[in-house]
């Protein structure tokens, strides 16, 4: 491995890219996570720092079990996108048997053309290229907390920018967000429940004291849609009833 010195650090994307996510991360960050909601912004500003178009974060699965990669949140928090779901297809046979043996952090990318391919090439403590969606490029940051629960943050996008000494303050950020995510949802070995939109309108009305007949009649639907809506909602979160299942969708930041 080549020495670690003269090290530079890469300018924020306010200074080159723009980025999706808008501005750079507060001035005042204290790093605070008390909820998911919480969590999913922490990691918006790690991809703001980095360039990155989006991220996620994945746990691996129970040992008992094929090692899988579990949704645990995205940039489209409270749903899942479209973009994790091929991300964690594409590398969850590959990483998942890395990642419980080695947190050195893993790239792909979507070819030589990209800012990101050259960024990731000049990285001393990363391997690469692996085997990945052939129209982005990415980063894999492993990660792991008490209890020995194990997962991924990964940032997409082809114009990371990233060096060798914002590649460890990135990772070490990784882990503490990591840590303070499984303590808010230690994995259990089932998904992350898929809630859908007209799921969460139902919870959001309920949680602002609606009956199931006024939820019916604020969003066009039948009563017993409605409280079909519900119920599949607390089953999703392992509630017991409505209001518990709104309980721990305003602890999970998933309404408010």
């Amino acid at each position: 491995m080549k020495g670690r010195s003269n090290l530079r650090r890469v300018g924020t994307p306010s200074q080159g890219h723009a980025n999706p996510f808008g501005a750079t991360r507060p001035a005042g960050d204290t790093h605070h996570t008390t909820t998911m909601a919480d969590a999913v912004r922490r990691c918006r500003w790690i991809a703001i720092d980095i360039n990155a178009s989006g991220f996620m974060l994945l746990f691996l699965g129970p040992p008992e079990e094929k090692r899988r990669l579990i949704h645990g949140f995205d940039a489209d928090f409270p749903t899942q996108s479209a973009v994790s779901r091929l991300v964690a297809t594409c590398l969850a046979d590959d990483i998942a048997c890395r990642i419980s043996v080695s947190t050195v952090p893993l790239w792909w990318s979507s070819g030589p053309e990209a800012a990101s391919h050259a960024s990731f090439h000049a990285l001393e403590w990363c391997e690469g290229p692996i085997s990945g969606p052939h129209d982005m490029s990415g980063i894999v940051f492993p990660v792991h907390a008490d209890r020995g629960q194990s997962g991924v943050v990964i940032f997409t996008g082809d114009d990371v920018t990233i060096d060798n000494g914002l590649l460890f303050e990135t990772h070490a950020r990784c882990f503490a967000l990591f840590a303070a995510v499984t303590r808010l949802r230690p994995v259990d070995g089932g998904s992350s429940p898929a809630i859908s939109k007209r799921e969460l309108e139902c919870l959001t009305l309920t949680a602002n004291g609606l009956t199931s007949e006024e939820i019916a009649a604020e969003l066009g639907l039948s009563v017993h849609t409605a409280n079909q809506y519900l119920t599949n909602t607390a089953q999703k979160l392992n509630a017991v009833n409505r209001m518990h299942a709104v309980a721990k969708a305003l602890r999970l930041g998933l309404i408010e």
